[in-house]
């Protein structure tokens, strides 16, 4: 465990979900926190107040009943006494199992327990260098220009602001494996990819819904942005020709079909691992714009996923994210400097209630430095610990933004298979609740 001497104050730059979560877990820790935001001395293209915590997409934090993997990551983050879920519930709003909640009451509520905290001061000034001395950064997707550029610069690494597509992820156990199997285009020795094969009657059919499936909209502030040429979506890709995506990803060459006498599909879609269990599957170069239903719909005329359990859809968006696995350690400090910690959306997570997580957990650690305590990691049985591991362990030349999801828990080996995705859920759930709530007994000890 690694020792600091104590320090005065830390600076939290950014007052979205992570920002003020992070502030709140600091002060809450008896260290004094300035808050810096932007607003209103210079306003985002998506905010229209100067309120913290301002929501500027969905009004809703996601599920929250039952044991879906939303539902689990709040009754964690509720364990560790999060400000943005005790908040949300001050402001909810009928929704039905889905935590949504009363915009401008959610982000009031906020900015009144920050404010009125005896060790918080929000500073309203923009903040384009990277402070000195123990410092939180979650500045969200639409980080200043400067700082932005400031950040990438340290770390040596290009923040990647731009459209971002990114792939549909699906639970491995879903795929049919009747219409699917292992190979590479590289030989027989490699069996890198999960391949769906499609005939040609298949293809066509696919690439018709494709081309013609409704797309999500652009925000007002994205409306000029470009796709990068390498990345495009694979809707974007089909417009170009019926035969373009056959000499792209779902290129056929040096793949025989063991389920059709080791003969040569007419397209093929490859599914790659996406952690290290093997648990998610990544469709390769199938980053997308289409609405989430459309996804299922469309990607479920693939024979192999016509069943197939998506933990993540495909999202295309203005984003501002760095590649953590390089960037950062296990309690979301810097590699290159140990008093940095990035927090929130920037660090590869999707979602109001992962980029909390972020914010929470960077705001402990950044106050256990300043107590002259080691850092600290929720453990990876639980949802949160899970998020936190798959970010920082992730290939980093494939890397892209992840949310909460049953796929990324690790199943013990000497667990028996589960009966039911219900059962496997139930078993999942229980044990991240019970490891996190045994993690957290030592490290509640310290908050005043």
């Amino acid at each position: 465990m690694r020792k600091t001497a104590p320090c005065e104050a830390v600076t939290v730059v950014g007052g979205g979900l992570a920002g003020s979560e992070a502030a709140w877990q600091i002060a809450q820790r008896g260290v004094r926190v300035r808050l810096f935001e932007m607003r209103p001395q210079v306003m985002t293209p998506a905010h229209v107040t100067d309120a913290l915590a301002e929501l500027v997409c969905s009004n809703s934090l996601g599920a929250d009943g039952g044991l879906s993997p939303a539902a689990l990551l709040k009754a964690e983050l509720r364990l560790a006494g999060s400000l943005i879920l005790r908040c949300a519930e001050a402001a909810r709003v009928e929704a039905g199992s889905a935590l949504a909640v009363d915009r401008e009451a959610f982000a009031q509520a906020v900015t009144r327990a920050l404010t009125q905290h005896p060790r918080i001061e929000v500073v309203r000034e923009v903040v384009t260098e990277i402070p000195e001395g123990p410092t939180v950064i979650a500045t969200g997707p639409l980080t200043h220009e400067t700082l932005s550029a400031n950040l990438a610069a340290f770390l040596g690494e290009t923040n990647l602001a731009f459209f971002d597509a990114a792939a549909p992820i699906v639970l491995a156990d879903s795929v049919d494996m009747n219409h699917a199997f292992w190979g590479s285009r590289e030989g027989e020795d490699h069996q890198d990819y999960l391949n769906c094969p499609l005939s040609r009657e298949e293809y066509e059919r696919f690439w018709e819904a494709l081309v013609t499936a409704e797309q999500h909209p652009r925000h007002d502030f994205e409306a000029d942005a470009q796709f990068f040429e390498g990345c495009l979506p694979i809707e974007e890709l089909a417009r170009r020709g019926k035969r373009t995506p056959l000499f792209g990803p779902m290129r056929p060459v040096g793949l025989k079909n063991p389920h059709e006498g080791g003969r040569r599909p007419y397209a093929v879609v490859q599914l790659r691992k996406d952690n290290a269990a093997g648990s998610l599957l990544n469709l390769v170069g199938f980053q997308t714009n289409l609405r989430w239903g459309e996804q299922k719909r469309v990607f479920g005329m693939i024979p192999a996923l016509a069943h197939a359990e998506f933990v993540r859809y495909g999202v295309m968006h203005r984003n501002t994210y760095l590649k953590s696995p390089r960037i950062l350690g296990s309690d979301l400090a810097t590699l290159k400097r140990a008093d940095l910690w990035l927090a929130g959306q920037m660090t590869g997570v999707e979602g109001y209630v992962e980029s909390s997580a972020m914010g929470l957990l960077a705001g402990i650690n950044a106050a256990r430095r300043c107590l002259g305590q080691g850092p600290w990691t929720p453990p990876r049985e639980s949802m949160w610990g899970a998020l936190v591991y798959y970010i920082t362990h992730a290939d980093p030349e494939h890397f892209q933004p992840m949310n909460a999801n049953y796929g990324l828990l690790p199943w013990p080996a000497e667990w028996p298979a589960p009966k039911s995705k219900q059962e496997r859920r139930e078993l999942l759930y229980q044990r991240a609740v019970a490891a996190l709530s045994q993690a957290l007994q030592e490290e509640m000890a310290h908050v005043g």
